[in-house]
C-alpha cells in the first residue's frame, strides 16, 4: 500500500512539472510572439519612413534643377509670378508630396545685424535730422521705427537699426525693443562685451540652466528662444509675429528682394527704408505684376528718392536672390516626413547649404 501511495504522489509531482513547462513554453512562445509581431511593425514603419525620406529628397533634387534653370533664364530679376513660387503638390504611389520654395532675402537676415557699415565714421550722420525716442505710435498700420536710418540711435549701425525699426513695428514696449535688439547684437558678436541692453555670457552663467553667449552667426532662427528677452515674446505672443518676418543666411550682408515681399511681410520693407507700415504696403501694392525689371525702378519711386538714403542703405536693395528656402512634406501611407532645405544660388550653380529634418 505504502509503494502505490508513493507511485500516486510522483505522478502528481510529475503532473506539476509537466504543467510548469508547458505554462513557461506558452509563456515563451506568446513573448516570441509579439516580439515578432512588434519587429515586423518596426520593419514597416522603417520602411515606410524610408520612402517618405527618398520622396523627400526626390521633390528636393527636383527644386535643385527648377532654381538652377530659373538662375539661367532670369539671374537678373527674381519676382513672385515666376513658376517656383507656387506651391507644388504631386501625388506619389502610396502618397503625396507637397513642397514650397521661400526667398530667404525677403525678411531681415539676422545675421547680417553686426554689418560693419557706420554712418558716423563715414561723416553721413545728421544730429539735427534725429526723430525724438519719446514719438507716441498710434497702430502698427501708421506706426514709423522711432529712429531713421540714416540716423542710428544709441550708437548702433544702420544694420543694427534696422532690425530696431522692425522690432518697432511689431512690438509696442520701447524697452522690450531695446533689450532684444542689443541682446541679438552681443549674441552674434564675437566679443564678451554687452551692448547698453543687451546680455552676454555673464548674464547666461547667472541662470538657473547657464550656458554661453554664442558669439558667433546663428545656424537657425531658433537660436532666439535662448536670447535673453525673447522668452517674453512666448508669453506676449509678438515673437510669433517677428518670427515669419527675420531669417538666417551664411553671409554678414543686408540684402532685401523688393520684388518678392508680400504684403503681409511688408514690416521688412518699412524697416529698411525706415518709413511707415503703411507706406511699405502701399509700395508693394502698387508694384508691377512681374515686379521691378531693375532696382533702379525701385530707387527712382517716390517714395524712396525722397528719403536720401545712403549708397550703402541702397545697395541693400535688390531684385534678384542668392538664396532659397525649400519646405517639403512627403506623406507614404501612415509615414510622414518633413524636410527644410536652404539652397544657394549663384551663376546657375545650386547648392545645399544645409537640411533640417522634422520640425513644424
Amino acid at each position: 500500500m505504502n509503494e502505490i501511495k508513493r507511485v500516486h504522489s510522483q505522478n502528481g509531482v510529475a503532473l506539476v512539472v509537466v504543467l510548469l513547462i508547458v505554462a513557461l513554453i506558452s509563456i515563451l512562445a506568446t513573448q516570441m510572439a509579439g516580439r515578432l509581431q512588434l519587429n515586423v511593425v518596426r520593419a514597416l514603419n522603417i520602411k515606410e519612413n524610408n520612402q517618405a525620406y527618398w520622396y523627400a529628397l526626390g521633390a528636393e533634387q527636383f527644386a535643385r534643377s527648377s532654381l538652377s534653370t530659373l538662375s539661367k533664364l532670369s539671374p537678373d530679376n527674381i519676382n513672385l509670378e515666376q513658376p517656383w513660387a507656387q506651391v507644388f503638390e504631386y501625388p506619389v504611389l502610396g502618397g503625396s508630396i507637397k513642397a514650397e520654395l521661400y526667398d530667404m532675402q525677403s525678411c531681415f537676415n539676422l545675421n547680417a545685424i553686426n554689418s560693419e557699415f557706420d554712418p558716423n565714421a563715414a561723416g553721413s550722420s545728421d544730429p539735427e535730422s534725429s526723430e525724438s525716442d519719446s514719438t507716441e505710435e498710434q497702430g502698427s498700420a501708421n506706426r514709423t521705427p522711432r529712429q531713421s536710418n540714416s540716423s542710428p540711435a544709441n550708437g548702433r549701425s544702420l544694420s543694427q537699426q534696422v532690425f530696431h525699426n522692425l522690432s518697432t513695428l511689431i512690438i509696442d514696449d520701447s524697452f522690450t525693443v531695446d533689450s532684444i535688439t542689443d541682446s541679438i547684437i552681443d549674441w552674434i558678436d564675437e566679443d564678451d562685451n554687452p551692448s547698453n541692453f543687451g546680455a552676454e555670457d555673464v548674464d547666461y552663467e547667472s541662470l538657473s540652466s547657464p550656458y554661453l553667449a554664442a558669439n558667433s552667426p546663428m545656424s537657425s532662427k531658433t537660436e532666439l528662444r535662448l536670447i535673453t528677452g525673447i522668452s517674453a515674446g512666448i508669453e506676449n505672443q509678438w515673437l510669433g509675429d517677428l518670427m515669419p518676418l527675420v531669417c538666417v543666411i551664411p553671409e554678414n550682408k543686408l540684402s532685401v528682394n523688393v520684388n518678392t515681399i508680400t504684403e503681409e511681410g511688408a514690416q521688412v520693407l518699412a524697416a529698411f527704408l525706415g518709413e511707415s507700415l503703411q507706406t511699405a504696403q502701399t509700395i508693394i501694392s502698387n508694384r508691377p505684376p512681374e515686379g521691378f525689371q531693375n532696382i533702379e525702378d525701385f530707387k527712382r519711386l517716390p517714395a524712396v528718392s525722397s528719403l536720401n538714403l545712403e549708397p550703402e542703405q541702397l545697395d541693400w536693395f535688390a531684385v534678384n536672390t542668392k538664396y532659397f528656402k525649400l519646405s517639403t512634406t512627403a506623406k507614404y501611407n501612415d509615414a510622414q516626413f518633413r524636410l527644410t532645405t536652404l539652397f544657394n544660388v549663384e551663376d546657375g550653380v545650386v547648392t545645399v547649404v544645409r537640411r533640417e529634418f522634422g520640425g513644424f
